[in-house]
């Protein structure tokens, strides 16, 4: 069993219960300081006590061929855009390669950003944004056995994919549809055809086009947090669904930016501890369901990164001591807290830009917030797959 942890987040936001057990603890999904990185976009947002505010820490960097480098910094946003026609093919293959998107779905955010780009210059929409969405919602049209046809068309039509909290409460929305699952509402209010023909919600690019009508509407800028944060919960307004989104848009951005491709075992570590986001804290909890619902910090990233083949001693402190260690944390690392000389007291999983990926203690759930905050006692980083 893994030590109680002692972080303690700045905010706490809390989801109703839904359990017909009264002594049962109320998972929150906690934000602290949340940076989204892009390859076409990087959005600060900061979550302070009992309110969600932005920080004016916001940058976008254009995208290209070549990655470009990027900053956490306040810069001025420049409008985000995607490779020239003659680059378009190869960047399109090696990211979706690298991402595991279907070649298709990533034409098609690419083709919704672009023209949101010239329609919206204002907005500055990142197509990692829309990738995020895709993939939280139905995995870019791959959810129930799908498949995107070489117009963007799902090969058979799909319905809601319902998603539950861990009480048990669906948090998706009514009868959304396609593979960007679209609510009836998005859907009348702002669909489009991106060839100009009768809009198909079944169609990526329809869908997508129509997703980034509804993100930008209202002169929005992306490029700044809490209008992204407020946006994005205009399509899904569940915490849980938000956060998974968030943190998707963390490792799309870090991973688009990479000059090689991510480790699948660090990918498939990371992707894990996503799909977990929402589950509670559970005090030497290994998350494997019935009365071992949740997680504790180590029990998150030992199940993680067992579900990539690789095997993690049980306890943050014996983690630390036993994986290597680097001075500047990469996509899948391990977080470490306390006091290296004497005892290790809590572990999460860095996703890039800054954030991590936790279970951070008794009464909240799996989460993602900034890895650095004033007076912690972060002890370093360790690679498991180094």
């Amino acid at each position: 069993m893994s030590d109680e942890p002692e972080v303690v987040p700045a905010e706490t936001l809390e989801e109703e219960a839904q359990t017909t057990e009264p002594r049962r603890r109320k998972a929150a999904v906690v934000v602290a300081a949340v940076v989204v990185v892009a390859a076409a976009l990087v959005v600060g947002v900061q979550f302070a006590p009992k309110q969600q505010e932005t920080t004016n820490a916001a940058a976008t960097v254009t995208q290209s061929a070549s990655v470009p480098k990027t900053t956490t910094s306040p810069q001025t946003s420049a409008p985000p855009k995607v490779p020239e026609a003659s680059e378009f093919d190869a960047w399109a293959s090696k990211t979706s390669q690298w991402l595991d998107v279907p070649l298709r779905a990533m034409v098609g955010y690419a083709k919704a950003t672009t023209k949101i780009g010239k329609d919206v210059p204002g907005c500055h929409l990142s197509w990692v944004t829309l990738a995020a969405v895709g993939k939280v919602t139905t995995d870019h049209g791959r959810a129930q056995g799908g498949q995107l046809g070489t117009t963007g068309v799902l090969d058979k039509p799909l319905g809601t994919i319902e998603v539950r909290d861990f009480y048990n409460k669906v948090v998706s929305t009514a009868n959304a549809a396609g593979p960007m699952q679209v609510s009836p509402a998005i859907w009348a209010k702002y669909q489009a055809s991106y060839t100009g023909g009768k809009p198909d919600v079944q169609n990526i690019d329809d869908a997508a086009l129509t997703i980034g009508r509804a993100l930008c509407d209202g002169g929005t800028d992306l490029s700044q947090g809490q209008p992204w944060w407020d946006s994005v919960a205009k399509l899904q307004s569940a915490p849980l669904l938000l956060h998974r989104t968030l943190a998707t848009v963390n490792v799309y951005g870090t991973v688009g930016q990479g000059s090689a491709a991510p480790n699948p075992a660090v990918l498939s570590a990371v992707n894990f501890a996503i799909d977990k986001i929402g589950l509670p804290y559970i005090w030497g909890g290994n998350g494997t369901g019935g009365n071992d619902p949740g997680f504790d910090c180590s029990g998150l990233t030992t199940a993680a990164y067992g579900s990539a083949g690789v095997k993690l001693m049980r306890t943050a402190d014996t983690q630390f001591r036993s994986v290597p260690h680097v001075t500047d944390p990469q996509l899948g690392d391990l977080i470490f807290y306390g006091e290296p000389a004497t005892k290790i007291h809590h572990v999460g999983l860095y996703i890039g830009n800054k954030q991590m990926i936790d279970a951070p203690q008794t009464g909240q759930a799996v989460q993602v917030h900034s890895y650095r905050k004033d007076g912690d006692d972060y002890a370093g980083a360790g690679r498991p797959t180094a």
